[in-house]
């Protein structure tokens, strides 16, 4: 997928964070193939720093996760069936791999990985100006609905359609980080 002299590229990473559980997650295959190594190699390389890895750094997919993500990017080809569920990797999952794989294309692909999913995080917050803008432009749909008759409820189904593809894929998030203990508690 990957030579060691391809130019990493910001698309070719973003094609493989997908959501999974409530989080923007990569694949142990997809990583290995950005690092130039083995899923074997990459997962090995995991097995032996596992204090390193906390659940909220990299998670096994479930058999129904798995089956829904081939479906969905369609990994059905002859040959290209995984024997053992993939790990998912979150971003602080992804930065700890830079820790246990040392070397220089590694360095290289983790600050492209890292530069990706904060393009993502950008994009995701300039759909909260949309999300303004559209709530502005349903105001105005209704100070005008008798106005537009029939044509009010096909302009409300395209609202509601841009809302769909606007919202995040929902789930709890973990919290992660150091929390200082509140005054007075000990």
């Amino acid at each position: 997928m990957y030579g060691m002299d391809h130019q990493i590229q910001q698309a070719d990473i973003e094609r493989h964070i997908f959501h999974i559980r409530g989080q923007r997650v990569m694949l142990d295959r997809d990583l290995a193939a950005l690092y130039g190594i083995t899923t074997f190699n990459l997962n090995k390389a995991v097995r032996r720093n596992p204090d390193r890895f906390p659940a909220d750094f990299m998670l096994r997919l479930t058999q129904e996760e798995h089956s829904a993500l081939r479906f969905q990017i369609g990994i059905l080809k002859r040959g290209r069936h995984a024997k053992y569920l993939p790990s998912a990797f979150t971003e602080q999952g992804v930065a700890m791999l830079s820790s246990v794989l040392r070397s220089p294309r590694a360095v290289q692909v983790n600050i492209a990985i890292m530069r990706a999913f904060v393009r993502m995080r950008e994009v995701l917050a300039g759909n909260k100006e949309l999300a303004k803008r559209l709530e502005a432009a349903e105001r105005r749909l209704g100070d005008h609905e008798a106005a537009l008759g029939e044509h009010a409820a096909e302009i409300r189904a395209v609202f509601e359609a841009i809302r769909r593809l606007m919202s995040p894929v929902q789930g709890p998030r973990p919290s992660i980080g150091f929390k200082p203990d509140k005054p007075g508690e000990s």
